[in-house]
């Protein structure tokens, strides 16, 4: 990044740079054959929508209760911080906004589901579809414990818009260049019409992307279809993506962390059952947590289940032991290269005495039957 700033940070032209992280992401991702760059995840995720909207000529678009796509007006509903008290009934979910100053019509394009729930979605469509122009879906839910797709859900998505020409939108902003080279496309074998990337992207440069098949790609034409901004595909976050695609492409850095990953969650879960501790493990090894319950976790209401107050006092004690981690069983444990099988080691050891005094504390998690009363 360094040398590439000493010939420029900032041109109207496109640059050597720009096309080699092109071509490096078309060969590492199965399912993109054209890509667009942007500056950040929000605006990858804008950006797909807006072209889902001219490509099939309709406005609404499905999104799932927990997902985060980005801080804009059409997809700040129903995140993870959701009401769940005011999120309505199961079978007809309220979309719950985000954050005062969004206009009230936003709502009215928006339709929110339960994840993983394929009959609601299945319904929802065969209602909708002359009217849905996307469903826009985080293969695994990077603000709810990196909950993971049912198997059959991410491909029963992809049927269903393909039978009524919808756009399916992955959002890979927290799986892309994390769980596999070529993201969860790669991991589940299900290739949406538009992928979003950004965060892993970049390794902490603001940079972003958003491509897919050719055929919906092609939509985006200058003086039809407006995409732009003043840094897209800056000098430095182009030399930024170059360098970390090519660490990825040629060396082992995602195999190591989900091979480390995985020890850490196996090495959790062993823990927690020695212990008689009712949980769920959930997510991948890359992004990974636990749900303190001992109901099936596949969705974010399934949280009325965990006993938040136990998982918070276990992680701050964990933390006054040296190891920080973020006190909200929701956000997922995210691994680096940086963390060492030493480091591993370090974490279950620590977590082990962590939860030995949490047990003293708190005499254990609470019964179902508490944690659904509160």
């Amino acid at each position: 990044m360094a040398e590439a700033m000493k010939h420029g940070t900032l041109f109207a032209a496109t640059t050597e740079l720009e096309v080699q992280v092109a071509e490096r992401i078309v060969r590492m991702v199965p399912g993109v054959d054209m890509l667009r760059f942007a500056n950040s995840g929000t605006e990858a995720t804008m950006h797909a929508l807006r072209l889902a909207r001219a490509h099939t000529n309709r406005e609404k678009f499905i999104k799932f209760e927990g997902q985060y796509h980005g801080m804009y007006d059409y997809a700040l509903f129903s995140t993870a911080s959701t009401n769940l008290g005011a999120a309505g009934s199961r079978r007809n979910p309220i979309p719950q906004q985000m954050s005062s100053g969004i206009p009230r019509g936003i709502r009215d394009y928006v339709i929110t589901l339960p994840f993983n729930d394929f009959e609601m979605v299945e319904k929802t469509v065969n209602e909708h579809w002359w009217e849905l122009a996307a469903i826009m879906v985080e293969p695994v839910l990077g603000n709810v414990a990196g909950i993971e797709p049912e198997p059959g859900f991410l491909e029963h998505l992809r049927k269903l818009c393909d039978k009524h020409g919808i756009v399916l939108i992955m959002d890979e902003v927290k799986t892309g260049f994390r769980v596999a080279k070529g993201g969860a496309q790669e991991v589940y074998g299900v290739l949406p019409d538009i992928a979003t990337y950004a965060k892993g992207l970049g390794n902490g440069f603001p940079v972003a992307a958003f491509g897919g098949k050719r055929e919906v790609m092609s939509t985006l034409v200058p003086g039809q279809v407006s995409h732009g901004g003043t840094y897209t595909a800056n000098t430095v976050g182009m030399a930024a993506a170059d360098a970390v695609l090519e660490l990825l492409e040629t060396q082992p850095i995602l195999e190591t962390i989900a091979r480390r990953g995985q020890r850490l969650k196996s090495g959790l879960d062993e823990i927690l059952s020695d212990a008689g501790v009712p949980h769920i493990m959930t997510g991948l090894p890359a992004m990974q947590g636990f749900i303190v319950a001992d109901k099936p976790i596949k969705e974010l209401r399934d949280l009325k289940y965990h006993d938040a107050d136990f998982y918070d006092t276990l992680i701050m004690n964990l933390m006054g032991l040296g190891v920080w981690v973020e006190a909200d069983a929701r956000e997922p444990w995210f691994l680096c290269y940086d963390h060492s099988e030493a480091i591993i080691d370090e974490t279950l050891n620590k977590f082990e005495d962590a939860l030995k005094q949490t047990m003293s504390d708190k005499g254990g998690p609470k019964s179902q039957t508490q944690v659904e009363g509160e």
